[in-house]
């Protein structure tokens, strides 16, 4: 694939994206709370394959969209800035790179103008004996040596060629250590993001999951990470489950990630937006106050930082 860097300079690029502020991770069980609290949060990040139906990559066309999700769609976009943030991807595949997925993020970005999109820096699907595609419903890391980084090397630049607008990748969740591999993570992110010029989706609370089952400071990480190339910031809670620390989802985010967060954020000055994740099914148990409270947590350090 040939190479190409729309995004060079990409420290200039990074640093012109709107300040957007702090943003709610929408699902549907939140729609009664998105549309009843409208001023505690300054943008939506949607999951746009939730809003699709995937047929299959044989299928033409292959997307089935929903008109009255559509719909939707066009309402929040009237109210509140919308990002993408992409859970289909699977970049790090190894011998499958889904470019009709990245068509259907191109079309739906000159849709609804959101002006950064970004996916996990992971691998879901894998190819059987047989050749057809199953997903393992995880996002599982990738190793971090040079022929995966050659790889995602060109495929990010793909998706640049694709889509007009920056394409950030997040650090990912893991659960297990991959043994000798070639790099750091965060060598692996700035080799990454300096040969690309894609920006980064900090995910503080994968951080902290990672840093609280595999025993390091979070720091010696973020001290290693160019930060210049950070866009994005994702905070939320978790549980402990049988010795494990999970990124669930489920609720209140910790003190020690909010903590994180505030001694970051002077250090990366191009940071556009914070957003809060909870999975709708707990949305329940938390309820809109205490979302609502969490929500004003992260303006409150936003504004702080500005």
């Amino acid at each position: 694939m040939a190479q190409f860097f729309p995004f060079k300079n990409s420290t200039n690029t990074l640093s012109s994206l709107p300040k957007l502020g702090v943003g709610l991770s929408f699902q549907a069980p939140l729609q009664s709370f998105v549309e009843s609290y409208w001023d505690s949060f300054d943008f939506l990040e949607i999951i746009p394959d939730t809003f699709w139906n995937d047929l299959g990559a044989s299928a033409t066309p292959r997307y089935q969209e929903n008109r009255n999700i559509q719909g939707y769609m066009e309402f929040l976009a009237k109210h509140k800035p919308i990002i993408a943030h992409s859970i289909g991807l699977s970049i790090g595949s190894a011998d499958w790179f889904d470019s009709l997925h990245v068509a259907q993020i191109a079309k739906w970005q000159r849709q609804y103008h959101f002006p950064w999109h970004s996916d996990h820096l992971s691998f879901s699907r894998l190819t059987q004996t047989f050749g057809h595609l199953i997903d393992v419903g995880l996002t599982m890391p990738v190793p971090y040596d040079a022929e995966v980084l050659d790889l995602l090397v060109d495929r990010v630049n793909y998706v640049h060629r694709e889509v007009s607008v920056p394409f950030l990748l997040e650090n990912n969740v893991y659960y297990f250590e991959i043994p000798n591999q070639e790099m750091s993570e965060a060598d692996f992110l700035n080799q990454l993001t300096a040969r690309t010029g894609c920006g980064l989706l900090l995910d503080l609370h994968n951080l902290y999951v990672n840093a609280y089952n595999h025993h390091f400071d979070p720091w010696d990480f973020l001290n290693n990470l160019d930060l210049t190339q950070v866009v994005e910031i994702h905070v939320a809670g978790g549980m402990v489950m049988e010795g494990f620390y999970l990124d669930a989802h489920s609720g209140v985010c910790p003190q020690a990630v909010w903590q994180l967060l505030e001694e970051l954020l002077p250090q990366a000055p191009n940071v556009a937006g914070i957003v809060f994740e909870v999975f709708g099914t707990y949305y329940y148990q938390m309820g809109p106050e205490l979302l609502k409270q969490e929500l004003s947590q992260a303006r409150a350090i936003w504004k702080a930082s500005r």
